[in-house]
């Protein structure tokens, strides 16, 4: 079923609930369990605690557009109460949920009786103090604000500033910038529209707030830049205070360069000193403190550099790859085809290719380590480039906050792995 495909996957900021959106709206919510004694080995298993219908699917009668309900990004609110607070936005419209627990009910009231009927006011003859009964727990997802009508086109990310009053939506050619109280109005910080739509050479992939610096964002180009923006210099943000870009290889050129040095994500690390971005064919890491050229590029499947003519006829090569940092930012996670997902330790250089699959997933089961054979001879424990199969991509994933515990979304289904616990 179509409507099961994850299409975004997204911790909170404390990796104790996770949320995953899929192309049907909904959003599933999962909790992670409590330590119990008898159980010591239950920590860190996620179970759902709410599923709700985000998005219902939409028509645009003026420009007789379907509007598709899929989730395309969800971002967590910091916590600041009981309740939890996330934003969801399909193409079009973002909205904020609130998840909140009932687990008593009011009893006892004067003016109505048990079922909640008006009582006959000539009946009531003494007073009563209504009292709190236990029930069972229900977890409640309401939506409080509804955003919309600010994008004429897709939307394909959302991000909560770090002064947790506002927050960002980008389209194709904007961004906007909203206060999370205030749904009918917002400001265009990034306008990349051209005058005449003929001249149009890129557009706005992604974009993200820097974690501590409320005023600084940054946003990355189907062109294969990155423009770091201060919002501070200009209301309009179109001059970028600084431009990220890697001149590509002459000896490397070819019919898909353009295509391939699209960036798909851009994520700055948690101290937020260094910037990730996903292309095609690569991850790299960039100090916003140095323009010319990355710090490391780190490749993740360079075998398939020979298979572009065959990516590009199947659509493959337009593929959007997310990538995460871990906790500490010495780890660089993105995916790959096969449900592969790739690891990078910026430490100590190694790297490795998993797998993410029914067949080696069993619970508590480790996963061994995959190797793609190019050419030649086949070991027998590698996989042919040419068998990998291109429909099962992995292109959402999530790292827990502080600990080595991760997300993965392998089309409709969800993989949770963590570090071996003795």
């Amino acid at each position: 079923d179509n409507a099961d495909i994850i299409s975004t996957v997204e911790f909170n900021s404390t990796g104790e609930l996770l949320a995953t959106g899929d192309k049907g709206g909904r959003v599933v919510v999962f909790q992670r369990e409590q330590e119990s004694k008898n159980q010591p080995h239950r920590r860190g298993e996620y179970n759902v605690y709410s599923t709700f219908q985000s998005h219902e699917p939409e028509f645009d009668y003026l420009k007789s557009l379907e509007i598709e309900e899929k989730i395309n990004k969800i971002r967590w609110l910091p916590q600041q109460n009981a309740a939890y607070f996330l934003l969801s936005t399909n193409d079009k419209t973002v909205k904020l949920w609130k998840i909140s627990e009932r687990d008593k009910r009011p009893e006892g009231y004067n003016l109505k009786d048990e079922e909640g009927r008006i009582r006959d006011p000539t009946t009531i003859t003494t007073l009563r103090v209504p009292v709190l009964r236990p029930m069972d727990l229900m977890v409640e997802a309401t939506p409080r604000r509804i955003f919309s009508n600010a994008h004429t086109y897709h939307i394909n990310s959302i991000s909560v500033n770090s002064d947790y009053e506002t927050y960002m939506s980008t389209d194709d050619l904007r961004i906007n910038l909203w206060n999370l109280e205030i749904t009918n109005r917002s400001f265009n910080i990034v306008d990349i529209k051209p005058a005449n739509m003929e001249e149009l050479t890129e557009v706005i992939t992604a974009a993200e707030f820097h974690p501590n610096q409320c005023n600084t964002f940054v946003y990355s180009s189907s062109k294969g830049s990155i423009r770091l923006c201060d919002m501070r210099t200009s209301a309009l943000c179109d001059n970028h205070s600084k431009l990220f870009e890697e001149p590509e290889d002459p000896s490397n050129h070819s019919f898909f360069s353009e295509i391939i040095s699209s960036i798909s994500d851009v994520k700055f690390s948690h101290n937020g000193r260094y910037l990730m971005t996903r292309d095609y064919l690569t991850v790299k890491v960039w100090d916003i403190n140095m323009e010319s050229k990355p710090l490391e590029t780190y490749q993740v499947h360079d075998y398939l550099r020979s298979k572009l003519c065959s990516l590009y006829e199947n659509d493959c090569i337009f593929d959007k790859f997310e990538c995460v940092w871990n906790g500490t930012d010495s780890v660089l996670m993105t995916g790959s085809y096969n449900n592969f997902f790739r690891m990078f330790d910026r430490n100590t250089k190694r790297d490795v290719t998993l797998e993410a699959s029914r067949e080696n997933s069993k619970p508590r089961a480790i996963l061994k380590p995959r190797k793609v054979c190019v050419g030649g001879k086949r070991r027998k424990d590698e996989i042919s480039v040419d068998s990998l199969d291109f429909s099962k991509k992995i292109l959402h994933t999530a790292w827990h906050p502080n600990e080595n515990i991760i997300a993965v979304a392998a089309t409709n289904n969800l993989y949770i792995f963590q570090d071996k616990v003795n």
